[in-house]
């Protein structure tokens, strides 16, 4: 299943394109499989899921997501202590704010420390929600602490 947010998304030219290659991304995939679910099936898939407990995440050290994300703030340590405490507590999901600035700075940074958040998610059993091209919370937003 993908859950995309769009909130207040600017498009320019990556945010173009970014959503054409999603686009075409799951078209791909959906034209992969040999047949499609039928209801029945899909119910049963759906019976499976754990009921979605979780909340906005946004690490105690940051001040807001770009500062969360950025070379020189990112930190998994914290995130990781963080997602132990939300594992704790029986939370399964975080919802997580991606801005299209960061991908602007550094797009192979920002992929890295995405697959580090990841990977830490994974480990406490976290399903995170992506919201992309979050930009909406500040009408001029600037990289930096």
């Amino acid at each position: 299943m993908v859950r995309i947010s769009f909130q207040c998304m600017r498009v320019k030219n990556l945010g173009a394109f970014l959503t054409c290659g999603m686009l075409l991304s799951v078209c791909g995939l959906l034209q992969s499989q040999e047949h499609r679910w039928t209801e029945d099936r899909a119910n049963q898939w759906y019976q499976q899921q754990p009921w979605p407990v979780g909340a906005n995440f946004l690490p105690s050290d940051a001040i807001n997501e770009l500062e969360m994300w950025q070379a020189a703030t990112f930190d998994p340590s914290e995130i990781d202590r963080e997602f132990g405490w939300a594992e704790n507590l029986g939370m399964n999901t975080m919802r997580v704010f991606l801005h299209n600035l960061l991908w602007e700075q550094d797009p192979d940074g920002f992929q890295h420390r995405l697959d580090q958040f990841l990977a830490i998610a994974n480990k406490h059993h976290i399903r995170p929600i992506f919201v992309l091209f979050d930009s909406c919370w500040h009408p001029n937003p600037k990289l930096g602490p």
